[in-house]
């Protein structure tokens, strides 16, 4: 039993030897990467870059929409208020109330991206 030790323990030293001994030929492989500087901001990259803008040109439209749609609505505000819904169905009220129901789908399919 004594010797089954004595040839484990020789085996797990040559083994650790075997390891030291390779280690700086191990760390040749793998040269060691340049660190960052913290005083750097990370580069984007151009598909960053690209996004970014598309996501801004994106915000723009929304704005535009936002208007177009508030001032579709006040003049859909308006409108009601002149008329008497309960003798006449205007064409142009239904035809207002559409437009602000597909300009309000275009913001949300837009917001959500």
């Amino acid at each position: 039993m004594a010797s089954d030790r004595r040839r484990f323990l020789q085996a797990v030293t040559a083994a650790s030897a075997a390891m030291l001994a390779a280690s700086p030929f191990l760390a040749a492989q793998n040269p060691a990467q340049r660190a960052a500087d913290p005083d750097e901001p990370p580069d984007p990259g151009p598909a960053a870059k690209a996004a970014k803008a598309a996501l801004e040109e994106n915000q723009k439209d929304i704005r535009k929409n936002v208007e177009h749609l508030f001032q579709l609505a006040s003049d859909l505000k308006k409108e009601v208020e002149k008329t008497d819904s309960t003798v006449i169905l205007s064409v142009s009220l239904l035809r207002k109330t559409e437009e602000i129901e597909k300009l309000a789908r275009q913001i949300r399919n837009r917001a959500k991206g």
